[in-house]
């Protein structure tokens, strides 16, 4: 009987089961696995060669200060995409489900963005940040939008941020409507009743419930925004003088233009393990923050 039991069950996971674990493992067990395999070689793309070096790579990983600079400024860019597209998708989840007049229409509106291709997107805010704002600033004499925000090291970081956000801002959206909508209306009707005001209602009751939505969006918004490549190619490739480059857009430089594919992928580990060291952080106050409240 119990073998009967046993064989069913593992029909039903290779059945159901067993095409995602596959599909987990091609895709992202075994290239990690080889990737961490190579950060321990001085493999040569050009002439396929390869050779055991130990931990020299990551040595040089340490040794590299632009690395480490670009890595500083990716945890700055992290932070204002983070805040920024978070902060923009709460208030608009929260508008979005106040009943507003098509809001489903508004919706997919907003969501929209989330569609484009990150290549795609950042010539899209390469022409706007580098042909219509400053034909509008010179119009209208806005001093803001006169030139090009993309040629001066400063205005393109924010660029950088504002493109990444408003591709963000939908999706993040989405997951505060459905937090939104487990906060129960006879909480926030009974609340109304007792005086307090939209303030209060947001403050005590919409926020602290609304945390594993919370924690998920910032999760999510946090490893994007470290990962970040294609926007960064299309949008300023690192420019001006190497001031906008993310620590993956320095990576693949590293790779696969320098041929140095071992170091390249030795910071990429490290990449990895930063971006997992702040994800799970964040996640675990917030989580606390959500047990307390």
């Amino acid at each position: 009987m119990r073998s009967k039991i046993y064989l069913r069950n593992t029909g039903t996971f290779l059945l159901f089961g067993a095409p995602s674990v596959l599909a987990f493992a091609a895709v992202v067990l075994i290239p990690f696995l080889v990737g961490l395999y190579l950060t321990f070689t001085n493999w040569d793309v050009r002439t396929a060669d390869i050779s055991f070096v130990g931990l020299s790579n990551y040595t040089k990983v340490f040794h590299d200060k632009v690395f480490f600079t670009q890595l500083w400024f990716t945890v700055k860019y992290v932070f204002f995409t983070v805040l920024i597209s978070n902060a923009m998708a709460f208030f608009i989840a929260l508008a979005l489900t106040s009943g507003v007049k098509g809001e489903k229409w508004l919706r997919t509106g907003f969501f929209t963005p989330n569609l484009i291709g990150g290549i795609v997107l950042g010539y899209l805010w390469q022409t706007l940040f580098s042909q219509i704002m400053p034909y509008i600033g010179n119009k209208y004499g806005w001093a803001l939008f006169k030139s090009s925000w993309l040629t001066d090291t400063d205005t393109a970081f924010w660029a950088l941020v504002i493109a990444t956000a408003w591709q963000l801002v939908g999706y993040l959206m989405i997951i505060y409507i459905a937090g939104f909508s487990g906060v129960p209306n006879d909480v926030l009707e009974a609340a109304s009743i007792d005086g307090a005001n939209g303030y209060a209602r947001l403050r005590r009751i919409i926020l602290p419930l609304s945390i594993p939505a919370i924690v998920i969006c910032i999760f999510i918004s946090i490893s994007r925004s470290f990962l970040t490549y294609d926007i960064n190619l299309a949008l300023t490739k690192g420019g001006p003088f190497h001031s906008t480059e993310l620590a993956s857009y320095h990576i693949v430089q590293k790779a696969f233009l320098s041929n140095q594919y071992g170091v390249g992928q030795a910071e990429a580990v490290v990449l990895f393990a930063v971006v997992a060291l702040v994800a799970l952080t964040q996640s675990y106050l917030l989580k606390k923050l959500e047990v307390e409240s």
